[in-house]
């Protein structure tokens, strides 16, 4: 029985676009108690392999993480299949803003110790009990309280390229650090300030407001659904849009456009732009920001060096990175003394 992807990324993008057939791209997670994690994920797997499901799904015993592509014409059957199990009737689908066909290109269901890396015990507090959900218009008119301090829950890269006015955006790597600056900086207005955060699709506020609940924090909200369901309820109700720029997402689109406005530089030259790109260095792979003209000076790499490796013969390139099992910086996102422009 196969539980496995059989086909690479290339022949998965070439069927795709052979079809040509529309696919939506979806967000959903769920706190819950799994059981056996690996028969779940087994069962995921068979399942949406049939339908032709892609993305990368992250299962736990705490829960399911998922982020996905779904062909339009089988999302019923998909949704149908999702209200079968018990603990994901009815959970919220974040549709992306922005399709794209080619959003993911494999189908990897993995078993983790958490849905989200956290680097929290558990034990030490009730992840059930979350600050307050509110939704877009709500939220509005939080973040213009005088006593509200609206926090960014993301990470430093996908801040830079977009954020809410006023918010705080920790300069941070992961989640786990921004959870003590926080905390830290805010220890002072635990019971006089409301704490406002928001997320991408607000699984990360989830953990994070039961967190500063449970460190005494008073007055906790979450922006219900991320910023990928407040842009839908701004839309749908003729909201006023607070978000200004892009919102990073972790599949090849890399970000949704929510305003026009180009808040981000390019990390080499310094001219406006907002587009995440990986250096072509399969050596490499750094997550920055560049510029049309600055990839064509570069050849699509975040350095000199690294230009000099991609255009060797393929087969070099092979031998220089043979042995180096920490050559790849894909997880450093735009931490390099090469990009002189990184803010």
């Amino acid at each position: 029985m196969q539980l496995y992807n059989t086909l690479s990324a290339i022949e998965r993008a070439a069927l795709i676009e052979e079809a040509g057939k529309e696919r939506l791209t979806i967000s959903f997670y769920t706190y819950a108690h799994i059981g056996n994690t690996n028969i779940f994920r087994n069962h995921l797997f068979i399942n949406w392999n049939d339908m032709d499901v892609l993305g990368r799904i992250y299962v736990a015993h705490e829960g399911i993480n998922a982020q996905l592509s779904v062909p339009a014409e089988n999302f019923n059957v998909f949704k149908e299949h999702l209200d079968s199990i018990s603990f994901l009737e009815n959970v919220r689908l974040n549709i992306a803003i922005e399709q794209d066909n080619l959003s993911f290109l494999k189908l990897k269901v993995k078993v983790r110790n958490k849905i989200v890396a956290d680097g929290l015990e558990d034990n030490s507090f009730d992840v059930t009990n979350k600050g307050i959900h509110v939704g877009a218009e709500q939220f509005n008119e939080l973040i213009e309280d005088p006593d509200t301090v609206l926090v960014d829950m993301r990470n430093h890269y996908e801040s830079e390229i977009g954020h809410f006015k006023n918010a705080v955006t920790p300069d941070v790597d992961t989640f786990r650090d921004s959870l003590d600056i926080i905390e830290r900086d805010l220890a002072d207005h635990k019971k006089d300030k409301k704490l406002v955060m928001y997320c991408t699709g607000g699984i990360r506020c989830e953990k994070a407001s039961a967190y500063y609940k449970h460190k005494g924090f008073e007055q906790v909200y979450q922006l219900e659904g991320g910023i990928i369901e407040y842009t839908r309820q701004v839309e749908k109700n003729n909201l006023e849009n607070k978000f200004k720029g892009k919102n990073f997402v972790f599949d090849h689109r890399r970000g949704e456009r929510i305003s026009d406005d180009v808040i981000a530089n390019c990390h080499q030259c310094g001219e406006s732009c907002d587009e995440h790109v990986n250096c072509a260095n399969e050596a490499c792979h750094l997550l920055f920001i560049q510029c049309p003209s600055c990839a064509e000076k570069m050849n699509n790499c975040c350095s000199d060096a690294c230009k000099e490796v991609h255009e060797l013969p393929f087969e070099e390139q092979k031998a220089l990175r043979k042995g180096k099992v920490v050559s790849n910086k894909i997880f450093k996102k735009g931490r390099s003394e090469v990009l002189k422009f990184k803010k």
